[in-house]
C-alpha cells in the first residue's frame, strides 16, 4: 500500500529482456536502500513492483508481461526518470490517499497550461473509467496523489503546484504524454457494493430508503 507521495525521482539505469518480460535496474541514490529488504514493494510511476535486489544506489525489479501490457513501463528507456515511493509503514503519515499500485488504465495528457504558479493538466481517460472520476475526488497519476479540479466527459483537470512539479516527473509532461492512472479505491469498492442485479447487497433502492441517495 502507498500514499501517492513520491519520495524521490529515480532513473532507469538498465533494461534487460528476459524471456518475454523485463528486468529493470533503477538508480536512485537519495534513499537509504540498504535499510530495505529484498521483497519490498516499491511504486515505480504508480506501479507496485517487487525489489528483487537492493544495492547502495537503487534496486532491481522484474516487470511481467501483463504489467508491460497494461502500464506505461513498456515505454521506459535507459535514462528515463521515474517517480518512486517505497511501501507505507503502519506508523507513517498518510499524506495523500490510499493507493494500491494496481493500475486501472493509461491516460493521455491532452492539455497543459500555466495557471498562476501552478501547471494545469488535462488528462483523457478511456470512457469506461470516467465514472470513477469526480470533482474534488482523488486520483493517482504516475504514482502521485492528486485532487481532481474539474471533470468534462472522459477527461479531468488537475493543478500541479510548483513543489509537486519539481519533486516528481509531472513537471515534464507535454501534450501526448501517456500516464498510469489508478482511480480512487473507495470508488471501486462502492461500485462492488452497489448491486443492480437483484442479488442481496447494497442497492440504489437501499441507499435511497436510508437517506443516502
Amino acid at each position: 500500500m502507498f500514499t501517492g507521495i513520491v519520495k524521490t525521482i529515480g532513473s532507469i539505469a538498465g533494461i534487460e529482456a528476459r524471456q518475454g518480460d523485463r528486468r529493470l535496474r533503477i538508480h536512485a541514490p537519495d534513499l537509504p536502500w540498504r535499510e530495505y529488504e529484498t521483497g519490498e514493494s516499491i511504486s515505480v510511476n504508480g506501479v507496485c513492483l517487487t525489489a528483487i535486489h537492493l544495492h547502495d544506489e537503487g534496486f532491481d525489479a522484474d516487470v511481467s508481461r501483463e504489467t508491460l501490457a497494461v502500464t506505461t513501463l513498456s515505454t521506459l528507456e535507459q535514462g528515463s526518470p521515474v517517480n518512486l515511493e517505497p511501501s507505507l509503514r503502519l506508523t507513517d503519515r498518510l499524506g495523500g490517499h490510499l493507493v494500491s499500485g494496481h493500475i486501472d488504465c493509461i491516460g493521455t495528457v491532452s492539455g497543459q497550461r500555466q495557471d498562476a504558479r501552478s501547471l494545469r493538466l488535462q488528462i483523457d481517460l478511456p470512457g469506461e473509467f470516467s465514472r470513477y472520476v469526480v470533482r474534488k475526488g482523488s486520483i493517482c497519476v504516475d504514482g502521485v496523489s492528486l485532487t481532481i479540479n474539474s471533470v468534462s466527459g472522459t477527461s479531468f483537470a488537475t493543478n500541479i503546484i510548483p513543489h509537486t512539479a519539481s519533486a516528481t516527473i509531472l513537471g515534464t509532461y507535454r501534450v501526448g504524454t501517456q500516464v498510469n492512472i489508478e482511480v480512487d479505491l473507495i470508488a471501486r469498492y462502492l461500485e462492488g457494493l452497489i448491486r443492480n442485479d437483484g442479488e442481496p447487497g447494497i442497492s440504489k433502492d437501499f441507499l435511497e430508503a436510508h437517506g443516502y441517495a
